[in-house]
């Protein structure tokens, strides 16, 4: 499913000047034929002399040990520096990586510079943030639109969970985020390291590494304004569940599900793996209706699924 992208590839754009783009290319095939070392000595002092995918390039290097040892720290630095020459890419991966190492304000700051250039990996992180509430303030219909332009543009991921903000959302809602993003699309810069005139090349997925990126949290529940009700125990039987969320890490759905554990009648969790993601489910129940009922009852946001 989605972010797929953010294990494994890294897309590398060309420079302007025709020697540097050369000298940055060499090193892309150095690393497609997993020379990593050669990669590496490629770009560092391309890095060193401030070529911003140069030192994206590097951090991404040290983010997953290839031709030099793990080193979060120096990945991150490489991708401040890249970041700040306006590298939208680098911008979009600092942000994961801050965001999985607690630094959420930090990690939606630079998220945020990259979507409002339009990057739709940056978009689909941000706009569910926003709906989340996540390191920012919660705006849920600017975070529709953030997660709707993402859509657009194709990337997967972000349809997915478009798909889980109109189950949750109201009609009215939706159609002033759908104003707003397309508003916003109409505004927003092309991203400066996508620009027209340079082709990306791409590396040779490396095999999994140790450590990986912060991978984005899908839409979670979302309180209703009703207070809470106990449902009524019945017999947990049936083919029908209801979906609380999707994590990037288990621990936070079962997190979610012990908080929630004592309004759901003994019924039990399902954690079922998408991609990257963890679904919180929760059943079974007898009927889609009483899926829906359960949902009402509890005052959380969720929506039926047929189970598996």
């Amino acid at each position: 499913m989605f972010y797929k992208y953010l294990a494994a590839s890294v897309w590398i754009a060309s420079l302007a000047t025709p020697v540097s783009a050369q000298s940055v290319k060499a090193g892309i095939e150095a690393w497609q034929k997993s020379d990593y070392s050669a990669a590496v000595a490629i770009w560092r002092p391309l890095a060193e002399k401030g070529d911003a995918d140069a030192q994206f390039n590097l951090g991404q290097a040290y983010r997953l040990g290839r031709g030099v040892p793990i080193n979060l720290a120096a990945a991150q630095s490489w991708f401040e520096r890249a970041a700040d020459k306006g590298h939208v890419d680098a911008q979009t991966t600092l942000g994961l990586l801050l965001f999985q190492n607690g630094n959420h304000t930090g990690g939606m700051r630079w998220l945020k510079v990259a979507s409002d250039q339009g990057e739709p990996r940056a978009m689909l992180v941000y706009g569910t943030a926003l709906f989340n509430g996540d390191g920012v303030p919660q705006d849920p219909i600017l975070g529709y639109a953030f997660v709707s332009r993402a859509a657009a543009q194709g990337l997967q991921a972000a349809k997915d969970t478009l798909g889980q903000l109109d189950q949750i959302m109201s009609v009215e809602d939706r159609k002033k985020g759908v104003a707003l993003a397309l508003s916003k699309a109409k505004t927003s810069p092309a991203p400066a390291s996508k620009s027209p005139a340079t082709k990306a090349a791409k590396l040779a997925p490396p095999k999994p590494a140790p450590s990986k990126p912060a991978q984005p949290v899908a839409v979670a529940a979302k309180p209703q304004p009703k207070p809470p009700v106990q449902p009524a125990a019945v017999p947990a039987t049936g083919s029908w569940r209801i979906q609380l969320g999707a994590f990037s890490q288990r621990s936070s759905a079962e997190a979610l599900f012990r908080k929630l554990s004592g309004k759901l009648a003994g019924r039990q969790a399902y954690y079922v793996p998408a991609g990257a993601v963890t679904r919180l489910q929760v059943g079974p129940f007898e009927s889609k209706a009483a899926a829906a009922a359960a949902c009402r009852a509890m005052g959380q946001a969720c929506f039926p699924v047929p189970g598996k």
